[in-house]
Parts: C-alpha cells; sequence; structure tokens
C-alpha cells in the first residue's frame, strides 16, 4: 500500500531515534520513497551514513551546507506525509510554540501535507501537564499523534512513554492515508479459522486451519476500503488494524449464529473458515475417562453456513465459498458452487504441496456462477487474498 509515496521522515534526539533505522527499512521493502531529516542533537544517537544508504537518499540536517541549500518549502511539498518519530521532548516544545531553529522545523512548518508524530520520552517527562499541553497544541493544529507504548524505558523504570514500534508506525500511516477507495461504502463479512465440536469439557473435534488465509482477505479487504467484520474460529492470530471488527466464536453452531446475525448488513461475504461438518449428539458434561477398550461418538451434520447465506443472498450481495479437496478438486468445488448458490468458489487442493492448512502460501483456483475459471500460481496468502478480491472488485463494478 506504500508503493510509490513519499516519505519525509524527521529524528529528533532521542535514544528511540536507533528505530528509525527499521522504520526506514520498512517504509523502502513496502515501496515508498523516503527522505530524512535529522536534528543536529539526533546525530548522536544514530549514523546519517546508516539512513541514507537505507533510504538511498542524502540525509539532511542543516539549511546550508557549504554551497548547497535544503529547500524546506519544496521538502513539504514532495511529501505525501510527514513523520517525526521520534519525537523529543525539546522538539515538541518547538512545534507547539512554531520555534524554528534547524531545517526539521522549517520543513514542518512549511508542510502542506499531513504531519505525523511518534513522541518518546521517559514517563514522567510524558505525564507532565506541560508535555500533554503541548500534545493538545499540536493536535489542534491537526498533527496526528501516534500513541506511546508502555515498557522498558532508557532511564531503567518501565512505564509509558516509548515510541511506538516500528511496525506499528507502518501500519498507523497505511491505515489514516493510504488505503485504496475501490471498496469505500462496501461492508464485508470473512469467516476464517476452524471450530471446535466439544466432545467433554476438555476434547473436541477440530481440524488444522490456522486462520491465515482469513485474516488476509479481511485485511486486504478492509485496505481496499471495506468495512470489514471478521469472524473467526480459535486461532492465535491478531489483527494489525483495530478498525475491523472481530467476533471470536468456538464451535460450527456459533460461527452459524454470527453469519445469520450479520449477513444481512453486508455487500460481500468470504466464507474462508475451515467449518466442521460434524459434531458430537451429545457433550459429556464430565472429563470422559479412559476406561473401556473402545469409545464411540455419534457425530450429527453442523449447520450448512454458505448453503444457507446462498439461500439468503441478494442480488446486491457477494458471496464468496471455499473449497478445500482431497479428490475429484475440480467437480466437487463446481459442484459446490451450483449447491450453495455462491458467486464463487475458492479451490484449493491438499494435493498441493504449497496449500493446505499451516503453509505460508495457497495454490488456488476460482469459478465463478458464469462458468469462468482462474486458476493462480502459488503464492504468499496476501497475494492470494488479493487475487480474490481483485475477482470480487470486479464482480461490483460490472454490477455499477
Amino acid at each position: 500500500m506504500l508503493k510509490g509515496k513519499k516519505i519525509l521522515l524527521g529524528i529528533t534526539g532521542s535514544i528511540a531515534a536507533y528505530k528509525a533505522i527499521l522504520l526506514v527499512r520498512l517504509f523502502v521493502k513496502e515501496g515508498a520513497e523516503v527522505k530524512v531529516i535529522m536534528t543536529p542533537a539526533a546525530r548522536d544517537f544514530v549514523s546519517a551514513l546508516t539512513l541514507s544508504t537505507l533510504s538511498k537518499n542524502k540525509v539532511l540536517v542543516n539549511i546550508a551546507d557549504e554551497d548547497t541549500w535544503a529547500n524546506h518549502v519544496m521538502l513539504g511539498r514532495w511529501a505525501d506525509v510527514m513523520l517525526i518519530a521520534p519525537l523529543s521532548c525539546n522538539t515538541l516544545s518547538k512545534m507547539a510554540i512554531g520555534a524554528c531553529d534547524n531545517l526539521l522545523m522549517a520543513a514542518y512548518l512549511s508542510a502542506t501535507c499531513p504531519v505525523v508524530v511518534a513522541p518518546a520520552m521517559d514517563e514522567d517527562m510524558w505525564k507532565h501537564p506541560a508535555i500533554q499541553n503541548n500534545i493538545s497544541s499540536l493536535q489542534t493544529n491537526a498533527v496526528q499523534v501516534i500513541s506511546v507504548g508502555k515498557g522498558d524505558l532508557a532511564s531503567g523504570l518501565v512505564g509509558e512513554g516509548r515510541m511506538a514500534e516500528p511496525e506499528e508506525i507502518v501500519t498507523f500511516l497505511i491505515d489514516k492515508f493510504f488505503r485504496s477507495n475501490l471498496l469505500a461504502g462496501y461492508n464485508a463479512m470473512v469467516t476464517a479459522g476452524p471450530t471446535y465440536e466439544a466432545i467433554d469439557p476438555v476434547r473436541f473435534i477440530g481440524n488444522h486451519s490456522s486462520g491465515a488465509m482469513g485474516f488476509a482477505i479481511a485485511t486486504q479487504l478492509y485496505l481496499m476500503g471495506a468495512s470489514v467484520h471478521l469472524v473467526t474460529g480459535p486461532t492465535s492470530l491478531s489483527l494489525a488494524f483495530k478498525a475491523i471488527t472481530r467476533t471470536n466464536v468456538l464451535s460450527a453452531n456459533e460461527m452459524f449464529e454470527a453469519c445469520i446475525n450479520n449477513f444481512g448488513d453486508v455487500d460481500i461475504a468470504v466464507m474462508s473458515a475451515a467449518v466442521a461438518d460434524y459434531s458430537p449428539a451429545a457433550i459429556a458434561t464430565q472429563k470422559i475417562k479412559k476406561a473401556e477398550e473402545a469409545f464411540s461418538l455419534f457425530l450429527t451434520k453442523t449447520k450448512d453456513i454458505l448453503k444457507h447465506l446462498g439461500t439468503l443472498k441478494s442480488d446486491r450481495q457477494v458471496l464468496v465459498g471455499f473449497a478445500l479437496e482431497t479428490e475429484n478438486e475440480r467437480q466437487n468445488a463446481i459442484g459446490k458452487l451450483t449447491a450453495k448458490n455462491a458467486d464463487m468458489i475458492v479451490l484449493n487442493s491438499m494435493n498441493d504441496v504449497e496449500a493446505g492448512f499451516g503453509k505460508p502460501t495457497n495454490k488456488v483456483t476460482i469459478f465463478d456462477k458464469e462458468g469462468l475459471e482462474y486458476t493462480f500460481e502459488a503464492k504468499s496468502k496476501t497475494l492470494v487474498a488479493n487475487d480474490i478480491i481483485n475477482l470480487i472488485i470486479k464482480r461490483i463494478h460490472g454490477k455499477a
């Protein structure tokens, strides 16, 4: 989402300046162009050579350098966003009153792009009324402030004041400034992960789904501008974007109820969860003891979420299902597409070594109800999610 974006990074005199090295690397990895301005004090904490090597641009410190002049006005106009990270107590106070005694402040005061700061200081300084007044002053002037973290501080204390981690800062910028608007105004629901069907209070029937595919789809839908609700079975995964709402469920029945309750409000539904097909007919109230040589479970069918949503689907809604197959893959997937009244079915086969549960990659073939077939090579689940969403966008625009 940062490809081709221009980021002006200001670094001030703080021990947290070492994090700027990783921050520049992450920006460049995402495809952004980065220019760095350092205050004179920042050079005591991080090397300009390191930052210029990573950013592939000369690091600027002084307004005038021998026979050259750093055009602070053009720097502020060049950038899509100006980020000051870390923001020291000293630079914060200068920003609050509009002081201009270095290149960074000159660039800030002439910037026409959005400005974001990531403060870094000790807890007692962070909580001082003067600092909080300065933060409020910046926010009044439309500067966005990334919340400080809590943890080990340079003083040896533990508390608030840590600069946000570089990954959190990248996520913040993408969320606030660089999401696409292709799906703006659309509501999406995604299911992910396994379901656990209880046998007794400590045992269950489940599967090996990690939920990674569904989480990738939810994230990419959000980055395309949609409002996203994720319904997920048990998983250790977390979401980078807090605006994605999340409902945690355990069983197939809980997932069914969550989907039915939300389906009427969604425009796009992607059912990527590995929902159990069968569930124990009776759940023991106490742990079943290892007593008999043989033990039998009586299983009953779970409710078919995709099929039920297919009966409720209106013309304005796009319904996407998944088919994980081990044999007769194509035939089974096309049959599921028709039987469930879905708009698209995403087929992946357990016979593909680069697909299946627990893999970082996936290899899919997508069938739509018009009879078209799209085959993709193995790739990361994020890129697979993009392929799926691109077809959804194509379908939506086709309806418009």
